[in-house]
């Protein structure tokens, strides 16, 4: 995250994933500690606790602090596109669409020839990565979105 003052850089040894929970009272950002040390079974499970706690309104301050990057998802209430908006301290926050079938182009750039592709349906699911370039610089994050996508594509490595 970025200092107060914006001039220094503060380094976190941990990852505390935040989220963005719509609930009867506006947007909350409640907020998995400790991320890295669970697997996608146990991310689920605080999700869905913590998300379960936001629309009852009873979370606890501490379970909305602290966040080092944020994912915020408009997929499921339609949403196709959007820029979210990073949240300072953080320096970063992730923007997750719906998940459409989309004719995708599979290979060849020759119509011409019998090598030529042709449109195939696919999933897509549009990202959306927002960052602070004072912190984060722009190949860096196509990096990372880059291997989220990898990622995201085999989802059976997820579960490892």
């Amino acid at each position: 995250s970025l200092s107060e003052d914006g001039k220094s850089l503060i380094q976190k040894n941990y990852y505390h994933l935040g989220f963005a929970a719509d609930t009867e009272n506006g947007l909350m950002v409640p907020v998995i500690h400790d991320a890295e040390k669970m697997d996608v079974y146990e991310l689920a499970k605080q999700l869905g606790t913590l998300s379960a706690l936001a629309r009852e309104g009873k979370l606890k301050a501490t379970q909305l602090q602290g966040a080092s990057f944020t994912i915020s998802s408009l997929g499921g209430i339609g949403g196709t596109a959007f820029t979210p908006i990073v949240n300072a301290p953080g320096v970063a926050i992730l923007g997750v669409s719906r998940l459409s079938v989309q004719p995708v182009w599979s290979a060849g750039l020759d119509v011409s020839s019998e090598a030529a592709g042709r449109f195939e349906p696919r999933l897509v699911l549009p990202l959306s990565l927002s960052y602070d370039h004072r912190v984060i610089d722009g190949a860096a994050a196509v990096r990372f979105t880059s291997c989220l996508r990898e990622a995201l594509e085999e989802p059976a490595r997820l579960l490892l």
